[in-house]
């Protein structure tokens, strides 16, 4: 289970807190928790993955379409390698759908090829340039006017909730403490080295801080006194569209990029929908991850360009998430912010937007490295692995493509809890609710549960089942706390 003290019971400060518990949190957490530390992942909210992770477009990248030589471009395509490998280790869903760059005026068209050459200079050689004739055959439900197109074979689609669980559990079950509901509010030096953290469920001491806040890295990096870059949240809204809508979009439908992103798409969800989005719209407000009037608006308007059949089809849901767009000198910053401060003992992991999904464990590889490169005697900190680590976690499927539990006879019949569905529309279980409420990391809300299993994550959005299993999730907290 997930701990929730700051210090061990001899009150010995950890070696390292990870501030933030998102994808790239969690998986720096447990890069560290392989070595001989004792790690703090220290998260504000209630959940992991609860932040800006939970609302990425889930899209396992090529990084064929990053900017050459940044630091971005070489993580991207080391994570890709990495986490097609954590996926199959730990059952986490992934679809090689693979992608279309389309082209609607001659302009676009035109870039195409640069498009190509660059996917070449970032190590990715698997694009062809393909006419409108082979865009509409692999695509036929593309509104007309598609000039041709950049084909992108192993761009996947996957699930990000799964991903960011499983390296949050993996991390716990390697000796990390896990502190939800601990929002840092201060930054205190001691003299012994160490940081105290002053979080709003009391202070985490460690001796080494890992800055991987998302949204409020700028806000923890002026704490230990720089003031190096600032994260404009950019809101991305998205419109998820009914099951019966998949046959529309075999593949993902990407757009020619403009500066601000990679523009709005059409893909297929790991979960059976179509979705269509993210709108880009920078704002001033860290919390507006509420949908608006004038982004549904901008999607329609593009929708009905791009596979205006889709418009048709039933919507299953809207969201919207932030993403941090890093400003630096007051100009929009491309790349990832890495740097490891050795006197403050201090990381700062920052600007990771949404590719950070694919570059999460890449990520955690990279800091891993800079700090063994740095040397025992500059970190304090023995980073050789442990022979002793746990088997990777092995998650529940989420993915509609593969095999789920009320489908499964033998699954049945071993435990007849997976044959009795709560949630009709998403055709979850007894069984997994209850797997999900024991779990290492139990959810501890209704968000959370619907992340680990997909329940009230369909048509009726928890209309019809959303009192069984609020009721379900309630007991399942009363168990973990054991009697009054």
């Amino acid at each position: 289970m997930s701990r929730s003290s700051a210090t061990d019971p001899a009150g010995a400060p950890y070696d390292v807190a990870v501030v933030g518990a998102g994808l790239v949190g969690a998986a720096i957490a447990r890069a560290l928790a392989g070595a001989h530390l004792r790690v703090a992942l220290v998260e504000g909210r209630a959940d992991v993955g609860d932040g800006t992770s939970k609302a990425n477009t889930a899209i396992l990248h090529t990084g064929f379409d990053a900017k050459p030589g940044t630091l971005e471009s070489r993580l991207v395509a080391r994570g890709y390698t990495l986490l097609s490998q954590y996926a199959r280790d730990t059952g986490i869903p992934v679809e090689p759908t693979g992608a279309t760059l389309v082209a609607w005026t001659d302009e676009e068209l035109a870039t195409l090829p640069s498009s190509a050459d660059k996917a070449s200079r970032n190590g990715y050689d698997a694009c062809e340039l393909v006419d409108a004739e082979e865009v509409y055959r692999t695509m036929p439900a593309l509104g007309p006017g598609a000039l041709g197109g950049l084909t992108v074979p192993g761009e996947s689609i996957t699930c990000t909730w799964t991903t960011n669980l499983a390296l949050a559990t993996d991390a716990v079950r390697r000796g990390a403490d896990l502190l939800r509901r601990h929002e840092v509010t201060g930054v205190r030096p001691g003299l012994d080295g160490t940081t105290t953290l002053d979080t709003t469920a009391g202070e985490v001491r460690a001796r080494w801080v890992v800055n991987a806040a998302g949204l409020g890295a700028d806000v923890l990096d002026r704490r230990f006194g720089h003031d190096r870059f600032r994260v404009v949240p950019r809101r991305g809204e998205l419109l998820v569209y009914d099951k019966l809508a998949r046959p529309l979009a075999p593949r993902i439908v990407l757009p020619v990029p403009s500066k601000v992103g990679k523009g709005v798409l059409v893909s297929p969800t790991i979960y059976g929908n179509v979705m269509l989005g993210p709108t880009a719209q920078d704002l001033d407000d860290r919390t507006a991850t509420g949908t608006s009037e004038d982004g549904f608006a901008f999607l329609l308007e593009k929708g009905a360009r791009i596979m205006p059949a889709l418009l048709d089809e039933e919507v299953t849901a809207s969201y919207a998430g932030l993403r941090a767009a890093v400003h630096v000198d007051g100009a929009l910053f491309e790349d990832y912010l890495v740097d490891v401060d050795a006197a403050q003992r201090y990381v700062l992991v920052g600007g990771i937007r949404s590719t950070g999904l694919t570059a999460c464990l890449a990520l955690a590889e990279h800091v891993t490295g800079l700090l063994a490169a740095a040397g025992p005697g500059s970190t304090g900190l023995d980073l050789a692995p442990r022979p002793d680590l746990p088997a990777a976690v092995a998650m529940p499927n989420l993915g509609e493509a593969f095999g789920r539990p009320f489908a499964d006879v033998d699954a049945i019949d071993r435990d007849p809890e997976y044959g009795r569905v709560v949630c009709f529309c998403e055709r979850v279980t007894a069984g997994e609710i209850r797997d999900a409420l024991a779990s290492t990391v139990p959810p501890a809300d209704l968000d959370g549960l619907r992340r680990r299993t997909r329940a009230m994550n369909g048509r009726c959005q928890g209309f019809y089942c959303g009192a069984e299993v609020g009721a379900r999730l309630e007991q399942g907290i009363v168990d973990r706390s054991g009697p009054a």
